[in-house]
C-alpha cells in the first residue's frame, strides 16, 4: 500500500510539472484576442509545421516560429476583425442574398484568401443567374481597433443566358426536337421576356431526365446519355452546353406475356390488364403502366408482397423486345416510418397521400416509383426524391422523401383582342397550393368592350381523403349581344363537381349547377331596340319631333329586337345536373402531339327553376405527329337539346359561329327571325355537327423559342331546329321562313307596327370553310390567327318586306378571326 500511494503521488506530480515546464516553454508574443494557452495548443511538431498549422486557421496574417534554448517562441500577427461585409453595385440580386454566399461574416477574421475566395464565389453565383459577364472585385477598408470593413464592388453586366445547346450522336431525331423537349431553351431576341435561357444545372438534369424518357417511349431502348458538357464562354457571352447520345436501333414489342409464380393467380386473367401489345412500338411509359395495374391487381387479390418484374429478350436483328412481366412471391418487408423532410410550406399530408401505400404496410417498389412520379407532376416542388434505408430490424424499410418547395402563387394582368368580344383585359390571382394544403384556388375578372366578368374557383384534389377532386365555381358574365340578338345578357351562378379517376385516363366529372340568366333590351337613343313597346319621343317614327310612321318609317325601321326575345326577357333561374365522361390520352395538355381526347356531357335541367331540358353533347379530338413537328388534328363534334316540357326557352338554345365553323361571325350561324330585321336578331338552335381536319407545322427559318407555327384547316357543320313559339298560319313572312306566334308579349302602343309572329328561318344545310392559321405560343400568351374562306352557307333570300329589300336570313361571315391574350 505504502508503495502503491508512492508511485501515484509521483506520477501526479510529474504530470503538473510537465504541464508548468510545456507552459514555460512556448512563449507567445503579438497576440491580441486570441488566448495564448489556444495558439499553444497548436504547437505540436516543428516550427515549420506549427506556423503551417496556425496559418491555417485564418486568424493571422504572420506567424513566427523559433527556438531559444529550451524555449519555443511564437510570434504572431493576428488578422483584423471583420466590422461588416457590404455589397456595392449589385441590383439584380439582393445584398442578402448574396451574404448568405460569401464566407466573410461580421466579427470574423479578416483573410485576404477568404475574400479571394468569395469573390469567385460571387461570379459563380452570377454566372448562374445569368449574368455571367458581370466584374467582382474584394476591398479591405481598414477601421481604428483592428477592425476593417470588407466591400464587395459588382459591375453587373447584361444577360448572358444559354447561347447554344448542341447535340452529337443523335439520327433518329433532330436536335431541334430534342431542344423542344427541354425546358431549358437557348437566348434570343425574346430573352427580355423569360428567364428558361438562364443555366441551371438542376435544370440541366432534368432536361435529360425528359429525352431519355422520350427516347424510350419511343422505342430505343438502348438509349443512353454519353456526355454533357456545360462551359461558359465569354466570347460567346453565354453558357455552351453540349450533350453527346447514342441512341440504339428502335425496337417493337415481340410475345407478351404474364408468369404467374403465385398460387390461385391465372396469368391468362391479367392479359387485360396489360398496354402493352405484340407489334407495339416499344414504350417504356406503357410497360411502367402494365407494371402498376398489374401490381395492384395481384395485391387486390390478396398477395400484398408480390413483386412484379419485366423481364425483357432482346431480338437485335428483328429488333424486337419480347416482354414477360414475371410475379413472384417478394420478401416480406414492411414500411417501418415515411419521412417526409425538406418541406417548409407544403404540409406532411399533402405528401404522403401520394403514396399507395402506408407505415405499416408491405413495401413495393413499383407503387415508390409512382409516389415519386405523382410528386413530381403536382407542380409543387423543385425536385423530389425518394429512398429507401434499413429499419431497425431485416424486415422493415424506413422510406425517405425530400422534397424542395417552390412558389406556387401566380398574380397576372392579361389584355388581348377577339373579334367577339373586343378589347378585353384580366386580373387574375391563383394559388396551386394553397396554405401548402395542395388546394387550388383562383379569383379572376375581366373586363371588355363586350363582355366583362368574375369567377372564382376552389378545387380540393383529395376530398375525404380520397383521390376524389371536389371544388365550386361562382361566376357572373356580362354580355353586349346587340350585334347578334339585339339584347344584352348577364348569367350569375355557380357550380359544384367532384372528379372520380376510374383509371390513368378516364375519369367521371358529376356536377350540379345553379344560375340566372337576365335577358335585357336596350331601349337608348342609340339603341332603340324595343321602342315598338315602349316609344322614344323624338326618336320612334310617329313620336313628336319626328317623321310620321308609315309603312316605310315606323319603330321597326331603326332596328327592333325579336318577338322572340322579348318573351325571353327578364331573369330565368336554370338547376341543372349533369355528369362528364372524360377520356385523356394527350401527350401534352397545352401543346399536344399526339393522343386523343374525348368528353361527353349529357346534362337535365328542371330540378326546380324555370328551364326544363335535356342536353347532352359529345367532344372528340385525335392528335397524330406525322412527321417530326408536323401534327394532324381531327375534331368532332355534336350537341342536342330538347325541353321536358312546353317549348324550350331562347336563352337554352345553342348560338355558335366560329367555334364550330371558322369564317362564319359569332351566333352568325343558325335560325333567325328575318320578319323585321335581316342581319340580327339570331334565335340559337337545338341541334348542332361539326368537324374539323387541321395540320400543324413549324415556320421554317424562324427559332423555336418564337413560338409561332402555322396550320392550314377545313372546317364544316351546321346548327339548325329552333324549338320555340307556336307555328301558326301567316302569310306574311318572307319567302324561306316558318311563323311562330308568341303569346307571351303584351304590344300596346299606338306606335307600335310589330306582331306577335316571328319569321323564323331555319335551314339544316353543311357551312364549310377553308383557311391558315397562324399561331403563337408567346411568353406574353397564347394567340391566334385565322383567316378562312366559307365554301358553303346560306346565303338567305332576296325579298321585300315592309317596304324593305334585302336579303332576308343569309349566315353572317367574318374571314378573319384573332383570339388570345397577354402576361406581363
Amino acid at each position: 500500500m505504502r508503495l502503491s500511494r508512492s508511485v501515484g503521488l509521483s506520477a501526479i506530480i510529474v504530470a503538473v510539472s510537465g504541464g508548468v515546464a510545456f507552459a514555460q516553454a512556448v512563449i507567445v508574443q503579438g497576440n491580441r484576442s486570441v488566448d495564448a494557452e489556444t495558439i499553444r495548443g497548436y504547437a505540436q511538431g516543428n516550427p515549420q509545421d506549427i506556423r503551417q498549422t496556425l496559418l491555417a486557421t485564418g486568424l493571422f496574417s504572420s506567424v513566427q516560429v523559433s527556438r531559444r534554448g529550451s524555449q519555443t517562441i511564437i510570434a504572431v500577427r493576428e488578422n483584423d476583425t471583420i466590422n461588416r461585409v457590404a455589397f456595392e453595385g449589385n441590383r439584380r440580386l439582393k445584398g442578402e442574398v448574396l451574404a448568405q454566399m460569401v464566407e466573410s461574416k461580421s466579427r470574423g477574421p479578416l483573410s485576404q484568401q477568404l475574400i479571394n475566395a468569395d469573390v469567385e464565389r460571387l461570379r459563380e453565383a452570377y454566372r448562374r443567374a445569368g449574368y455571367g459577364l458581370s466584374s467582382v472585385s474584394g476591398r479591405i477598408a481598414p477601421l481604428p481597433n483592428g477592425r476593417s470593413d470588407v466591400v464587395f464592388t459588382i459591375v453587373e453586366s447584361g444577360k448572358t443566358g444559354i447561347k447554344s445547346i448542341n447535340f452529337s450522336g443523335n439520327s433518329a431525331f433532330s436536335g431541334s426536337r430534342l431542344r423542344n423537349l427541354m425546358t431549358s431553351t437557348e437566348s434570343n431576341f425574346l430573352s427580355f421576356l423569360k428567364t428558361s435561357d438562364v443555366y441551371d444545372a438542376d435544370r440541366i438534369t432534368s432536361d435529360l431526365e425528359l429525352i431519355r424518357r422520350y427516347y424510350l417511349k419511343n422505342g430505343y431502348a438502348d438509349f443512353q446519355i454519353t456526355s454533357t458538357n456545360a462551359r461558359f464562354d465569354e466570347t460567346a457571352g453565354g453558357w455552351i452546353i453540349d450533350i453527346g447520345v447514342s441512341e440504339g436501333p428502335q425496337y417493337r414489342v415481340g410475345n407478351v406475356a404474364v408468369d404467374s409464380r403465385l398460387r390461385d393467380i391465372d396469368p391468362a386473367s391479367l392479359q387485360r390488364m396489360l398496354a402493352t401489345s405484340a407489334g407495339d412500338t416499344y414504350n417504356a411509359e406503357a410497360v411502367e403502366r402494365s407494371l402498376l395495374a398489374l401490381t395492384t391487381e395481384v395485391s387486390r387479390r390478396g398477395y400484398a408482397f408480390a413483386q412484379v418484374r419485366p423481364r425483357g429478350d432482346r431480338d437485335a436483328n428483328g429488333r424486337l423486345i419480347g416482354i414477360t412481366y414475371v410475379i413472384d412471391e417478394g420478401p416480406r418487408v414492411y414500411v417501418e416510418r415515411i419521412n417526409v423532410r425538406g418541406n417548409t410550406r407544403t404540409r406532411d399530408y399533402v405528401v404522403r397521400r401520394e403514396l399507395d401505400l402506408g407505415e405499416g404496410d408491405a413495401y413495393n417498389k413499383v407503387l415508390v416509383d409512382r409516389a415519386e412520379r405523382r410528386l413530381n407532376n403536382l407542380g409543387f416542388f423543385n425536385k423530389v426524391r425518394i429512398t429507401n434505408e434499413p429499419g431497425s430490424t431485416p424486415d422493415r424499410v424506413v422510406v425517405n422523401i425530400d422534397v424542395e418547395d417552390k412558389a406556387t402563387g401566380a398574380f397576372s394582368i392579361a389584355g388581348g383582342y377577339s373579334t367577339s368580344d373586343g378589347v378585353i383585359g384580366e386580373v387574375s390571382l391563383s394559388e396551386s397550393n394553397f396554405l401548402g394544403r395542395g388546394q387550388f384556388v383562383r379569383i379572376a375578372g375581366t373586363l371588355g368592350q363586350k363582355s366583362q366578368g368574375i369567377d372564382f374557383s376552389f378545387t380540393e384534389p383529395y376530398f375525404l381523403g380520397r383521390r376524389i377532386a371536389a371544388g365550386f365555381d361562382l361566376f357572373s358574365k356580362f354580355s353586349d349581344n346587340y350585334n347578334t340578338g339585339r339584347f344584352e345578357s348577364r348569367v350569375t351562378g355557380g357550380q359544384v363537381r367532384l372528379t372520380f379517376p376510374i383509371t390513368e385516363e378516364l375519369s367521371i366529372t358529376p356536377r350540379y349547377s345553379i344560375y340566372t340568366t337576365e335577358i335585357k333590351i336596350p331601349n337608348t337613343t342609340t339603341r332603340p331596340y324595343n321602342d315598338c313597346s315602349v316609344p322614344i319621343p323624338g326618336i320612334t317614327p310617329g313620336t313628336a319631333g319626328t317623321i310620321g310612321a308609315d309603312s316605310v318609317f315606323n319603330c321597326l325601321s331603326n332596328g327592333e329586337a325579336s318577338i322572340a326575345v322579348k318573351e325571353a326577357a327578364g331573369t330565368t333561374l336554370t338547376s341543372l345536373v349533369g355528369v362528364n365522361l372524360t377520356y385523356n390520352s394527350l401527350d401534352n395538355y397545352a401543346n399536344p402531339r399526339n393522343g386523343f381526347f374525348a368528353e361527353l356531357k349529357p346534362e337535365v335541367a328542371g330540378l326546380g327553376g324555370d328551364s326544363k331540358f335535356l342536353r347532352i353533347a359529345a367532344d372528340a379530338r385525335y392528335y397524330r405527329e406525322i412527321f417530326e413537328d408536323v401534327v394532324g388534328f381531327a375534331r368532332l363534334q355534336g350537341g342536342h337539346v330538347q325541353a321536358t316540357s312546353g317549348n324550350l326557352r331562347m336563352v337554352d338554345h345553342y348560338f355558335l359561329g366560329p367555334t364550330l365553323v371558322r369564317g362564319f361571325a359569332p351566333s352568325g350561324i343558325g335560325p333567325r327571325d328575318v320578319l323585321n330585321d335581316p342581319t340580327a336578331n339570331a334565335l340559337g338552335g337545338t341541334t348542332y355537327v361539326g368537324g374539323t381536319i387541321e395540320l400543324q407545322f413549324p415556320i421554317w427559318g424562324l427559332p423555336r423559342d418564337l413560338g409561332l407555327r402555322g396550320a392550314v384547316f377545313a372546317d364544316a357543320g351546321t346548327l339548325f331546329e329552333y324549338d320555340g313559339g307556336k307555328s301558326v298560319a301567316f302569310a306574311g313572312c318572307p319567302a324561306g321562313s316558318g311563323p311562330r306566334q308568341f303569346t307571351g308579349v303584351a304590344l300596346s302602343g299606338a306606335q307600335t307596327a310589330q306582331t306577335n309572329i316571328a319569321c323564323v328561318r331555319d335551314k339544316n344545310v353543311i357551312r364549310s370553310s377553308v383557311g391558315v392559321s397562324l399561331l403563337w405560343q408567346s411568353p406574353l400568351g397564347p394567340l391566334r390567327f385565322d383567316y378562312a374562306y366559307a365554301l358553303s352557307k346560306d346565303d338567305g333570300q332576296i325579298g321585300t318586306y315592309n317596304g324593305v329589300t334585302g336579303k332576308y336570313g343569309g349566315d353572317r361571315l367574318q374571314a378573319f378571326r384573332f383570339s388570345g391574350g397577354t402576361r406581363f
